[in-house]
């Protein structure tokens, strides 16, 4: 009888116990097994550098000591009480929020996911308003469970028939402007027509309008400076309060700024996060104004959200992030891997566009410049390429045909020149495979 080796043994465990719509990357799943700072290794013992970074969760590197300590240490003093019990991680982590969120949110409720605190934020606005229907962008991605894929906007993750009182707006997707328009010639239309949608497929009384301030399953879709700010007092003026959706875009990942929203100028009634706020641990917050948390009447409670460990982790976390300097970091690295990317555009006609904030960028790989035809399978081809060459990056987009560029915020030039080299290898290599 044939022995297996570990990967291929995880993999049949794999195939035999989990659901089978449990999706993994590349034609043949990499199994991990351990990571540190930017990399990641296989059973195999191989290399690769993390440009993913779990999904914009690993934000401040595999294993990072400063907050493993942290962890470990909690994990030994209180692992659990559950809401019913304050505990003191949990209200430190709720005053460092207050004191880094935008405007005047200050009170938190916390989960252990994104897909939760989407829920709540939801719960809140309805509470708060007194009116059920809200307003999502279409590509938007908020989570897995009913309501959650009822707010997202991609067909590919919509599982379910989904709930009542949900509209989708058009997004500001300026590369493929659903209004065939141009920026800055097209007078935010995409903003501007989020009135008439309220006017003629709403009742005209808004709950809630929630987004990405950069979109992330979409496909790193960022909308132009003054699009926020628009909508936010179309939404106001309809009676709507305004969620931001900082899973992906909180914690620095947009360079310089605490929170996505806050390069739009605009201050949110509700903020919503998870991802890279523990730096892998499990945990999601809403973070509301003190009028809308207070609206909440009823009994409320989470087993495990405020969960001390978690909440050690995440506070550990922003503490780090904040010690070293790294949302200015992420600002001036972003920049550069940026322009790096630029170059890579120059050269390969397959990059269609390139966008995002710090170290959070998007590269759309198209057919041809001209016509802009996804590149769907040139970018499942790349994405073997990269692995094997010893890169890790993310795939996204409504076609799949958007590169998810997301390392830590820890990432320096010389990680970005590195990650830069292999893509360019990948690309040429894939480049001579079509000729």
């Amino acid at each position: 009888m044939k022995t297996l080796s570990r990967t291929d043994e995880v993999l049949e465990k794999q195939r035999r116990y989990l659901l089978p719509s449990v999706i993994t990357y590349y034609s043949q799943p990499l199994v991990l097994e351990r990571g540190k700072d930017l990399y990641l290794y296989d059973t195999e013992g191989r290399e690769y550098l993390d440009f993913f970074g779990g999904i914009l969760t690993v934000i401040a590197g595999h294993c990072n000591d400063v907050i493993t300590d942290a962890l470990i240490d909690q994990a030994r003093k209180l692992q659990h009480v559950s809401t019913l019990f304050p505990n003191i991680p949990q209200v430190e982590l709720a005053e460092k929020l207050a004191a880094i969120t935008p405007g005047r949110l200050q009170k938190s409720f916390f989960t252990n996911s994104g897909t939760e605190a989407n829920e709540t934020a939801i719960l809140l606005a309805r509470a708060y308003t007194g009116r059920h229907e809200v307003v999502a962008l279409r590509h938007s991605y908020s989570g897995r469970s009913a309501l959650a894929m009822s707010l997202t906007a991609n067909h590919a993750w919509r599982l379910d028939q989904g709930v009542s009182g949900i509209i989708h707006a058009h997004n500001a997707y300026c590369y493929r402007c659903p209004f065939e328009k141009t920026y800055p010639d097209c007078n935010l239309i995409c903003a501007r027509d989020i009135e008439e949608m309220i006017q003629t497929a709403t009742s005209g009384q808004l709950a809630a309008f929630i987004a990405e301030p950069i979109q992330g399953v979409g496909g790193f879709i960022t909308p132009p400076k003054e699009y926020f700010s628009i909508v936010a007092d179309i939404v106001r003026r309809y009676g709507g309060v305004f969620i931001s959706d900082e899973v992906q875009t909180g914690f620095g990942r947009t360079g310089g700024k605490w929170f996505g929203i806050e390069h739009w100028g605009v201050q949110p009634d509700i903020i919503t996060a998870a991802k890279g706020m523990a730096n892998g641990a499990p945990v999601g917050a809403t973070i509301a104004s003190p009028e809308i948390a207070d609206a909440l009447k009823g009994l409320t409670i989470s087993t495990f959200g405020g969960n001390p460990v978690t909440s050690r982790a995440a506070k550990a976390t922003i503490d780090f992030i904040e010690s070293e300097n790294l949302l200015e970091n992420a600002r001036v690295v972003g920049s550069y891997l940026r322009d790096r990317l630029l170059e890579l555009q120059q050269k390969f006609p397959l990059i269609g566009d390139i966008r995002g904030m710090g170290l959070m960028q998007g590269v759309e790989l198209v057919q041809d410049p001209k016509s802009k035809q996804p590149a769907v399978e040139a970018l499942k081809r790349l994405m073997d390429l990269t692995r094997d060459n010893g890169l890790i990056i993310g795939k996204g987009g409504l076609y799949g045909n958007v590169i998810r560029i997301s390392p830590a915020l820890t990432c320096s030039r010389n990680d970005v020149d590195n990650a830069v080299r292999i893509l360019d290898r990948s690309l040429t290599q894939l480049s001579a495979r079509a000729a």
